[in-house]
C-alpha cells in the first residue's frame, strides 16, 4: 500500500497533487508504477489463506485493489481531506455505488431537482424499481429541504454547482438539516473539483466524482471515485458492494488519472479565469439573452459560490442566445 498520510496531510495542495500516495518498488522508479495485473502471488499457501481471510493486508485481486489504483485513491484522498477512497470505472459507477450500497427497499432519498440526467434516472427510475422512495426539491430553497427532511430520510443527494444549470447549494445549511434528520449527505463535486471546493469541510458525509472530467482533464479515459471519512459506511457498506458488483477502475486509467492530478490546480485556475472572461464578454453581447456563471455578480447565488469555492466561479459557462433553437445552432 502507500506510505501513509500523517506527514503528507501538512503538505500544500500543489505538493499533494504531485507527490501524494506515491510509493516505489525495489527498482526505485521515478514515475508511479503501472501494475497491469489481475492477480497476485504469495510466498506460501498459509499467506494466501491469511490474505483471503482478511487476517493480513495484501493485494489479492485487482477487482478489490491494485497498487496503481491505490496510489490514485490515496492522492485524491489527501486532496479532498478524506480518510477513505474507492476508485470506480466511471462517475456514474461512483454515484450508483454511493447510493445503492446504503439503501434498502422502503428507504427514502431526498435530492436536489437540478441534477445531471443520469443521476436523476438512477434515483427516480433505477432505485425506485427496488422500492426506494424519493423526493426532488429546489436545491436553492432551504425551506423545501427542511420540509422534505421532516419526513424519515436515509440519503440526501445533490450536486453543486449543478450540471448544467450551475445552481449553487448551501452545503453547510443542507448538511446541518441532513444531520438533524439522521441521514447521509452525498455530494457530487464534479464541476467544482477538490481544487475549488471540498464538501466534507462543509459537512458532507460522502463525496463522489466523475474523474473523467477535470481530474483527467484531457479526454483520455474514464473513471470515478467515492470518498468519505465515515469508516462504518466505507468498510461495512461501500467495500462489500463494490467488491461483489465490480465497478473497479482500470490500473491503466488510474495511472492516467495520477498524471491528470499533477496539473489539476493549474488547469482549474486557468479554466476559472477563462470562464469568467468569456462570461463577461457574452453578457455584453446584444444577441445573448442570458449568461449563467457563478463568478458573475448577476448569478443568484454568487456570494455563496465565492464562499464555498475558494473565491472562484468555476470553469463552466452556460448561455442562451436570441433566436431559439435556430439561433443556438448557428452559434454551434
Amino acid at each position: 500500500m502507500g506510505d501513509g498520510k500523517s506527514i503528507k496531510n501538512s503538505w500544500r495542495r500543489a505538493t499533494k497533487l504531485v507527490r501524494g500516495g506515491t510509493f516505489r518498488s525495489e527498482h526505485g522508479e521515478t514515475s508511479e508504477g503501472l501494475f497491469l495485473t489481475s492477480g497476485y502471488v504469495y510466498p506460501t499457501p498459509e499467506s494466501a489463506e491469511q490474505a483471503f481471510k482478511g487476517e493480513i493486508t495484501r493485494y489479492q485481486y485487482s477487482r478489490y485493489a491494485n497498487p496503481t489504483t491505490t496510489m490514485f485513491e490515496e492522492r485524491l484522498s489527501l486532496l479532498e481531506g478524506a480518510d477513505h477512497c474507492f476508485a470506480t470505472s466511471s462517475g456514474m459507477a461512483a454515484v450508483f455505488a454511493a447510493l445503492a450500497s446504503q439503501l434498502n427497499c422502503g428507504d427514502r432519498v431526498v435530492a436536489a431537482r437540478a441534477l445531471f440526467g443520469s443521476c436523476k434516472i438512477i434515483i427516480a427510475d433505477v432505485l425506485s424499481r427496488f422500492g426506494v422512495e424519493f423526493e426532488l426539491v429546489d436545491g436553492t430553497d432551504l425551506k423545501q429541504w427542511e420540509t422534505a427532511l421532516s419526513k424519515k430520510t436515509n440519503v440526501v443527494f445533490l450536486e453543486t454547482p449543478s450540471n448544467p444549470t450551475l445552481e449553487i447549494i448551501d452545503l453547510k445549511a443542507v448538511s446541518e438539516l441532513t444531520r438533524a434528520a439522521g441521514a447521509c449527505l452525498v455530494v457530487d463535486n464534479v464541476f467544482a473539483t477538490p481544487a475549488l471546493q471540498r464538501p466534507m469541510e462543509w459537512g458532507a458525509d460522502v463525496v463522489v466524482y466523475s474523474a473523467t472530467k477535470h481530474i483527467d482533464g484531457q479526454g483520455r479515459c474514464m473513471g470515478g471515485a467515492v470518498l468519505t471519512n465515515d469508516e462504518g459506511f466505507f468498510k461495512d457498506r461501500l467495500i462489500p458492494f463494490v467488491r461483489h458488483t465490480g465497478p473497479c477502475l482500470s490500473p491503466f486509467n488510474a495511472w492516467v488519472m495520477l498524471k491528470g492530478l499533477e496539473t489539476l490546480e493549474l488547469r482549474v485556475n486557468r479554466h476559472c479565469a477563462s470562464a469568467l472572461t468569456v462570461a463577461k464578454f457574452l453578457a455584453a453581447q446584444g444577441g445573448v439573452n442570458k449568461v449563467i456563471h457563478p463568478g458573475l455578480p448577476s448569478h443568484p447565488q454568487h456570494d455563496l459560490a465565492m464562499k464555498q469555492m475558494d473565491g472562484k466561479g468555476g470553469s463552466i459557462v452556460t448561455f442562451e442566445v436570441a433566436g431559439g433553437r435556430d439561433g443556438a445552432f448557428r452559434v454551434l
